[in-house]
C-alpha cells in the first residue's frame, strides 16, 4: 500500500549578526512547534570576521498544510527574536 507524499515547504531565515548561540536558541524554540524541523546553515565566508556569525541562516521545514495555529506560533517566535536582535530576512525555497 502506497502512502501519499506529503507536500513540504522550506524557508530560509536570516537575522543579520545573530550569534551561533542565538541561532541555536531560535532553532530549539521553533522545534517545539509541532511539525517544524530546523537546520543551521554555516557561514561560507572565506575570511574570518569576528563580528560575523558562524551561522549564515536557519532553514525551517514543515508540511504545506501546517495547522494555522502552528503557523502563527512560528511567526510569534520569529518576531520575538526580531524585537531583541533586529529584523530578519525570510525566503521561501523550492524543494
Amino acid at each position: 500500500m502506497q502512502q501519499a507524499a506529503i507536500e513540504r515547504r522550506r524557508e530560509q531565515i536570516a537575522y543579520f549578526g545573530l550569534s551561533l548561540a542565538m541561532y541555536r536558541e531560535v532553532a530549539a524554540h521553533l522545534r517545539q512547534v509541532e511539525g517544524i524541523t530546523t537546520e543551521l546553515i554555516p557561514q561560507r565566508s572565506e575570511q574570518f570576521d569576528y563580528n560575523q556569525s558562524q551561522v549564515s541562516s536557519l532553514l525551517i521545514e514543515y508540511a504545506a498544510d501546517l495547522d494555522v495555529s502552528n503557523q502563527q506560533r512560528v511567526e510569534e517566535i520569529l518576531n520575538h527574536y526580531a524585537c531583541f536582535y533586529g529584523s530578519y530576512q525570510r525566503r521561501i525555497l523550492n524543494l
